[in-house]
């Protein structure tokens, strides 16, 4: 039993290690194609927000605020505001809605 989880913790630590290597190896020259530039610039913006978004939802006590939340969220940072105000508005229309909201 201890060498299969040392195995499996061998193996993880070992791919993530490739993870990490292989690009740097095999790509040694600038990447020029427009294309995939902008895929590689967008990627911590989408796994970002793929892991952030179901905490949204689901750390509220219903779905329905976390939605509201959200909504708040966003309506406030495209307006500009500063990620304190955002965070803050954010909590306090849960708190709101949790107050209205039935569950």
């Amino acid at each position: 039993m201890k060498h299969s989880i040392l195995l499996y913790i061998l193996v993880s630590g070992g791919v993530s290690y490739l993870i990490r290597v292989l690009p740097l190896t095999l790509i040694r020259k600038p990447i020029r194609s427009p294309f995939i530039r902008s895929f590689l610039y967008y990627v911590p913006y989408a796994t970002l927000a793929v892991m952030t978004f179901p905490a949204i939802v689901q750390s509220t006590g219903s779905p329905l605020s976390g939605y509201i939340a959200l909504a708040v969220g966003i309506l406030f940072a495209y307006q500009g505001r500063s990620l304190p105000f955002v965070a803050s508005a954010c909590c306090i229309a849960v708190l709101i809605s949790e107050w209205i909201i039935p569950m």
